[in-house]
């Protein structure tokens, strides 16, 4: 059996998710706005894997990752609110 170290694992989600968002939504699959708006979350998904796995932010003191758990909450909201809101969306 092989055994994948924590990171590698994490590395292995963030590979699958590219994977997903550039084929598999950018299909005509699904309608442009559900696409995209998948394509954000996704995005925001990996930005706070990133953050906790490879800029060691879980084992940071709680109020630093309150603060980088907020960005990525309110940065992906802020993104999609524009593009919702956009009349091309």
């Amino acid at each position: 059996m092989i055994l994948l170290k924590p990171v590698s694992l994490v590395w292995l989600v963030l590979m699958l998710a590219t994977c997903v968002t550039t084929w598999w939504l950018s299909k005509d699959a699904f309608s442009p706005v559900v696409a995209a708006v998948s394509i954000f979350l996704i995005a925001g998904f990996k930005v706070r894997l990133v953050l906790l796995h490879f800029m060691e932010l879980r084992h940071a003191p709680l109020p630093w990752r309150l603060v980088f758990e907020a960005w990525v909450l309110i940065s992906t909201a802020a993104v999609l609110g524009i593009y919702l809101r956009s009349p091309a969306a």
